[in-house]
């Protein structure tokens, strides 16, 4: 698997994912309607067109889901236990309907489980900008991460 185990994360280490991802219309409103949330500012471009935006936003949910995600494949995938939360979590600027996001990854914490001598829990900063470098979204996330096998 290609996630990092505990003793290769690095306090201070910065990683800039290589995938991208433009987002879409259908990517909005179908999260949007997925998970039950009618808000019109993302699902209803008349009520969006009268708004401060002038166009639906994009749901911060999925926002949030898709920087964890692109971040996974050179992070956690594969060597993850459970994710322990997420907090600080915040969308300073709008997404819109096709911008492209990037993510980069900074290790905040690396530590030793004190119960469970096999893993320990990674803090990482998870920050997404739009195509013209705009912070979209940014969270503090504390993953328990496996320790490489003896």
């Amino acid at each position: 698997m290609p996630g990092l185990y505990l003793e290769e994360f690095e306090l201070g280490m910065v990683i800039r994912h290589p995938i991208r991802r433009t987002v879409t219309e259908t990517d909005n409103i179908l999260f949007s309607t997925m998970t039950m949330n009618p808000q019109p500012l993302h699902i209803d471009f008349d009520f969006a067109a009268k708004s401060e935006w002038g166009k639906p936003l994009f749901n911060s949910l999925f926002t949030l889901g898709l920087m964890v995600g692109i971040s996974v494949h050179d992070t956690t995938l594969g060597t993850t236990v459970a994710n322990l939360g997420m907090k600080e979590t915040v969308f300073p600027n709008p997404l819109f309907h096709g911008d492209t996001v990037r993510v980069e990854t900074e290790v905040k914490g690396v530590r030793e489980s004190k119960s469970r001598p096999d893993r320990g829990i990674v803090d990482l900063e998870h920050r997404a900008f739009n195509q013209d470098d705009v912070l979209v979204a940014r969270c503090l996330r504390q993953a328990m991460i496996m320790k490489k096998p003896v």
